[in-house]
């Protein structure tokens, strides 16, 4: 089950949660056909929970999602975009690294 500190974006509520987010967000494109998506997901919880109040965690499913899909060039998934004041700061498309590598990119966002 994921962690209720995860946010769920849709098309409707993208903006709102990116852009006015006091906070830097780390969004993880996913979809529920991808091992590597499903294999990452415990980590994810882990890290919403480490950096409660501090960086947001969100979800956005590609499947359901398409047009912000599209929009933000995902060609592979699991793909985690990490925005800070509503631009992108860093990217990371796979799941090389591992927890470890998605907490540095947290830890880097907040320096």
């Amino acid at each position: 089950m994921a962690s209720p500190l995860i946010v769920t974006l849709t098309q409707d509520n993208f903006a709102q949660e990116i852009t006015q987010s006091p906070v830097p967000v780390l969004v993880d494109f996913w979809a529920e056909w991808c091992g590597p998506c499903k294999m990452i997901a415990p980590a994810l919880d882990e890290l919403a929970d480490e950096f409660a109040g501090k960086v947001k965690i969100a979800k956005l499913n590609v499947d359901t999602e398409q047009s912000l899909a599209v929009e933000y060039r995902v060609s592979g998934i699991p793909m985690f975009l990490l925005f800070k004041g509503g631009q992108i700061s860093a990217q990371q498309v796979g799941i090389s690294g591992g927890k470890a590598k998605l907490k540095s990119l947290l830890e880097g966002a907040l320096a």
